[in-house]
């Protein structure tokens, strides 16, 4: 594979929305987030008051890429190599002596050596996106909760109410019904938690469609939030920008399952019409399939095999899907590159035009916690005579494995020439090749960094 990778060597460049196109302002979606949950259980799974209130420091416990143990309520993160790092029961943090008697030096017993594992399944729950973290602090404080009022309790089982918090809020006709609390607060006050594009990025955008590149736009989300979003960040005419919208994508599944089990739907008025047999022309599709997306491209291109370059935040949704089914090149929106960098001093709001689920604000779930260090490497923790050792976390060997590059934002991209050159993660290539524009500042120094 060639030690570079280049949009100009592109004929299809697709996109996330959520977290990718579409960056949120992290504390705020965090906190409505959370509360969109924690209302739900309180007043219809008549659950603790108290997760109604959260405190400023309790959101140092997010942290992407830590695992939720539905059976025993161990929160953990994994070593490159599946052994356990840290761990914490609810949000209290074990001391390392209590994780070693826990866990040992072996592979956490969900670990599978493939780092596409599962992110979800009946046992277990990896938290891989910035949607997904408010949730960890809320289901640590569930954990907390009943192991409180059931002296100790050892098994948990909330995990349905939190299944059914979710289709409360989130469900396809939640939009339209403007029920739940998510998406009435988000249509109420856009600009609360959502960034608009900025104009290097919309620019750059055009640029790609005047180069002749194919321009798609593949999101989980419904097209009636899809269209919400799209017109805040990027204006009225955002469908002159891309040939081919796909909405309520259900990914991972929109690049693991074959045509039959997952068709393209037509859309009328936001509603799912028709289902295709296969995909034939351009235009605004419901679900859908990677298979059936290929072959129109194939024919959109001329060509036999069109290369395609997809951009996604989720490693689980878009990244490794992308790579492992479609071997499609990816690039891996990673937040956690811009860190505090760039943070501004917060903005005084007049007390008037403070919402209704003002909250405390969040830390940005882009910066580093405290009780579960780096996203990237962490030590192993050195019991009786034996040295503190650095390793890359799982989380970081998914990134070097699955993504072409790496960048904080698109943004970050905008303003390079279509036929820059950039340094692609490969085997051949130094671990930290592929993060553009500087690897994280935790990993500049890897030689230091042992893999297990």
């Amino acid at each position: 594979m060639a030690q570079h990778f280049s949009l100009a060597a592109c004929d299809v460049v697709g996109f996330d929305l959520d977290h990718t196109l579409c960056r949120y302002n992290l504390p705020e979606s965090a906190v409505l987030i959370y509360n969109s949950f924690a209302q739900f259980l309180v007043k219809e799974k008549g659950y603790d008051k108290e997760l109604l209130t959260v405190t400023p420091e309790d959101w140092d416990f997010c942290c992407k890429g830590l695992a939720l143990d539905l059976e025993d309520g161990n929160f953990i993160k994994l070593a490159d190599n599946g052994t356990v790092l840290r761990a914490s029961h609810g949000t209290k943090m074990m001391a390392p002596e209590v994780v070693a008697e826990e866990y040992g030096s072996k592979e956490w017993k969900h670990f599978m050596s493939d780092t596409g594992m599962a992110c979800r399944s009946g046992k277990y729950y990896f938290y891989d996106n910035y949607f997904d973290l408010p949730g960890a602090l809320l289901c640590a404080r569930v954990v907390d909760s009943l192991t409180k009022q059931n002296n100790g309790q050892k098994t948990f089982d909330f995990w349905k109410d939190i299944v059914a918090g979710i289709q409360h809020n989130y469900k396809m006709s939640a939009f339209k019904e403007n029920c739940g609390i998510y998406f009435p607060e988000i249509k109420r006050d856009p600009g609360r938690y959502l960034h608009t594009c900025p104009e290097s990025v919309k620019k750059w955008l055009r640029q790609l469609k005047n180069a002749g590149k194919i321009l798609l736009l593949i999101t989980s989300s419904h097209s009636d939030y899809c269209r919400l979003l799209c017109e805040y960040i990027l204006g009225n005419d955002f469908t002159d920008l891309f040939d081919i919208v796909i909405t309520n994508a259900l990914k991972p599944g929109f690049f693991s399952h074959l045509p039959s089990q997952r068709p393209f739907w037509t859309l009328e008025n936001d509603e799912e019409q028709e289902a295709l047999p296969a995909l034939d022309k351009p235009g605004w599709y419901s679900q859908g399939n990677a298979v059936h997306l290929y072959e129109l491209l194939k024919k959109m291109t001329g060509k036999s095999e069109p290369k395609v370059v997809y951009f996604g935040d989720s490693m689980h949704s878009d990244i490794f899907p992308a790579r492992h089914y479609s071997n499609w090149e990816t690039v891996l929106i990673l937040e956690e590159l811009r860190g505090d960098r760039d943070r501004k001093p917060e903005e005084s709001e007049p007390l008037e035009k403070k919402g209704k689920y003002e909250g405390p604000k969040a830390k940005s779930l882009n910066t580093l916690s405290k009780k579960w260090g780096s996203f990237f490497i962490d030590s192993v923790l050195g019991l009786e005579n034996t040295e503190d050792s650095l390793v890359y976390t799982w989380s970081c060997k998914r990134i070097s494995t699955y993504s072409t590059i790496a960048i904080p934002s698109i943004e970050a991209i905008a303003e390079l020439p279509l036929d820059y050159k950039f340094s692609r993660f490969s085997s051949s290539n130094s671990k930290t090749a592929g993060y553009y524009p500087n690897p994280p500042s935790i990993l500049s120094n890897d030689e230091t960094l042992t893999t297990k």
